[in-house]
Parts: C-alpha cells; structure tokens; sequence
C-alpha cells in the first residue's frame, strides 16, 4: 500500500510518496498551484500512477496548536481531495517541517537556487516520513 503526502501552501503543493511497504518516503514533485481543479487532476494523476490508497496531509498549525488561515487551507484541499479521488485523507501535524527540511538540505551542502526548487516536496517527504514512523510504532 502505498501513501502520498502532501505540503500544501498558497503558491505550490509539495508531494511524497512512500515505497509500497511503508518504510520510506521519496519526495515526488512539487506542483505549483493555479486552478482548485487543475491541482487536483495532478494529484488524481500521481495517486492513479503509484496507486495511493491513502493520502496524508500536512496542517500547519500554529506553535500554541491553534489552527489558522493555512490550516484551513490545508483542510479545504484535503476535504476536495478526498470528496473527489474517493481516497482517505489523514491530517498530520507539520509544525516546522519546512525548516527540518531546510536544515537537512543545508547539512547536505544544497545550493540555494537548488534548495528552493526541492523544498516543497522535501516538507511532504518529512511529513509522510513522520507519519510512516507513528504507523510502524503502533
């Protein structure tokens, strides 16, 4: 079984998918945003190719755990995704997933224009990670 992560953010939507047994994460792509339909036809795309069962996205909550403007972003395209591919959708906290990814690009020596390129699906590929963690512990 396999399971897609999602960092969604204003501008583009980061992507992970784990390995078909549930160890690993891989960032994918990063879409950039435009239309509610057009992101979701990329994402139908992606859970069709590696035959997603599940999706796990990212909630960016606020450090107190309070849910702001970009939660509910998040939760509206989770909802339209799992209304529309007919896939369980599983939220995960993702407070600072973003500067673990930039960090882990820094110790990796990644050049700035590079880093900006990946950041985004190096956030969903944290967040599904964490996620894969939390299920082999239960």
């Amino acid at each position: 079984m396999r399971i897609l992560g999602l960092d969604v953010g204003t501008k583009t939507i980061g992507v992970a998918v784990s390995d078909p047994l549930g160890f690993t994460a891989q960032g994918v792509k990063t879409i950039r945003r435009s239309t509610l339909e057009s992101d979701l036809a990329e994402i139908r795309t992606l859970v069709e190719s590696y035959q997603v069962e599940e999706i796990v996205v990212g909630l960016p909550l606020n450090m107190n755990g309070s849910e702001g403007p970009s939660a509910a972003m998040a939760r509206e395209m989770g909802e339209a995704v799992a209304e529309t591919l007919s896939v369980r959708v599983i939220y995960r906290d993702e407070r600072l997933s973003t500067m673990a990814a930039e960090r882990i690009l820094l110790e990796g020596d990644v050049s700035r224009k590079k880093r900006k390129q990946v950041i985004d699906k190096m956030a969903a590929a944290y967040i599904l990670q964490g996620y894969l963690d939390y299920l082999a512990r239960s």
